[in-house]
């Protein structure tokens, strides 16, 4: 195989969209695949549009999820400038040496010749499509004439090329018109600017969303006239919105940064946007290296996907419960931001803090649903849910709280096991069951009543916190019977 250079050229108009994230994930993985080269390309040329914060969002998401580039901004490289704004003088060059050639030509319409053109074609044909006439195509403009430079699409033949997932494509060239290829301000269109980018950087597969199949034909044109090495092409399904709609804003978090703020972790949103166009038998569940390993272009499919939030959740809480005991404190450390971000005031130890996280582990299915639930372990006092301890902290149970308390100051030890011999032991002997006592206490400890494991929790609290909030919540239940 020879070498792989493959790239993933977002634009810096906003944030990094998910869809964008699938087809950068594609194009790494067949580069670590083969050991080739993943290339990060800027396309800033919409000049309105495009921010500097815009793209250091970009460059941010990228890091964030592992899909470091071998080649691009602030990487360095042998084929820059990466930055399509900085390479303005190229596509100048590029152009001028098509014109010489007889394979394109200057063209001095202007924008209100050509919509009056459009406008007279529809009031003749509502229905028809408008192409450029070829008013300019055997005319010989001055360089120095304001002008947009046109590339001259041969009248016969076809493009005829064979995609690495949805197999050969032809299209006539008689259904192409003479495109823009740069404008008079000297910045090249779309198709343009790609072709001069992927020849100068030597790039060998072009993978993106099917959308982009419309630009493939004229861009082989490109490749072909400017007698450059035509790369492989693989056009990937759609990721559209539940409603069968492309995947937008308006249908919930579609950006990297949104999803990085949630708590999700990379590897759960790589594993879920690789299922988006590429299987690997029923399997659901992939480590990085696992996917490395795994993919191939065989086993991408045609059939576009629709996000699925809930299943999207599901995954990353897989990957959540991925992290093993041996990795608690790389845990710990993903998750201080989110309880930081809550005003919390941690521990200097982390001990206390893997000890309560490991508690929370298995239902946490983000970092932000660990720290919510791990909340009440680092307050002073716990936030009450009042619902709650109107139902449980009830005038009754006083009583019970505070012999549950006395059982526990008589345990030998503060850990999960002897406590909960302990209870059990006062339990027994007083003819009472758990769940007596159980809601109570735990609302009194935790001011939930859904919380981790009543002994898991006390053995986390410690011994002083967890005997002073019970001893605060008998006086609360036993406040309810003067009232």
């Amino acid at each position: 195989m020879a070498d792989v250079r493959v790239r993933f050229a977002p634009s810096p108009t906003g944030y990094l969209h998910i869809g964008g994230v699938r087809t950068a994930l594609f194009n790494w993985l067949w580069a670590r695949k083969t050991g080739g080269k993943f290339v990060l390309r800027i396309e800033d040329t919409d000049q309105e549009r495009s921010t500097p914060e815009s793209k250091a969002i970009i460059l941010e998401s990228l890091r964030w999820l592992g899909l470091t580039w071998d080649e691009g901004p602030e990487a360095g490289g042998d084929h820059g400038p990466y930055v399509q704004t900085e390479r303005l003088a190229i596509y100048k060059q590029f152009a001028e040496r098509l014109i010489a050639d007889g394979k394109a030509y200057r063209c001095t319409c202007s924008k209100e010749e050509l919509d009056a053109a459009r406008e007279a074609l529809k009031a003749r044909d509502p229905k028809a499509n408008f192409r450029y006439p070829g008013t300019c195509r055997d005319k010989s403009h001055a360089a120095d004439s304001r002008h947009v430079v046109r590339f001259k699409v041969p009248t016969e033949g076809a493009v005829t090329y064979v995609d690495k997932v949805f197999g050969e494509v032809r299209t006539p060239n008689g259904a192409q018109q003479d495109f823009v290829l740069l404008r008079t301000d000297g910045v090249p269109l779309y198709n343009f600017g790609a072709v001069v980018d992927d020849t100068t950087m030597g790039i060998t597969l072009v993978a993106r969303g099917r959308d982009h199949m419309v630009n493939t034909p004229p861009q082989i044109l490109i490749y072909e006239a400017l007698g450059a090495p035509v790369p492989e092409f693989a056009h990937l399904p759609m990721m559209l919105a539940p409603s069968g709609e492309k995947l937008s804003k308006r249908h919930g978090a579609v950006s990297v940064t949104e999803y990085r703020e949630k708590g999700y972790t990379p590897e759960g949103v790589l594993n879920y946007l690789v299922r988006f166009g590429w299987s690997c038998g029923d399997r659901e569940i992939f480590s990085m290296a696992e996917l490395i390993e795994a993919f191939t272009w065989e086993t991408c499919g045609r059939g576009d996907g629709k996000f699925d939030a809930k299943k999207f959740l599901a995954v990353n809480h897989e990957h959540m419960k991925q992290e093993s005991l041996q990795t608690a404190q790389t845990y710990a450390e993903r998750s201080k931001p989110f309880l930081l971000a809550r005003g919390l005031v941690l521990p200097a130890s982390d001990d206390m803090l893997v000890a309560a996280l490991k508690t929370v582990r298995d239902r946490s299915r983000t970092f932000l649903e660990a720290a919510e639930g791990a909340d009440f372990y680092f307050r002073a006092e716990p936030v009450i849910d009042e619902a709650a301890a109107l139902k449980f902290l009830v005038p009754a149970v006083a009583d019970k709280l505070t012999a549950f308390a006395n059982a526990l100051t008589g345990a030998s030890a503060w850990d999960e096991k002897t406590l909960e011999a302990a209870v059990h032991a006062w339990l027994e002997a007083e003819n009472l069951h758990i769940k007596e006592v159980a809601q109570a206490a735990r609302v009194a400890l935790t001011g939930r009543s859904a919380s981790p494991g009543l002994f898991e929790v006390l053995a986390v609290l410690g011994r002083d916190v967890s005997l002073a909030r019970l001893e605060r919540g008998r006086e609360r239940a036993a406040a309810g019977s003067v009232s």
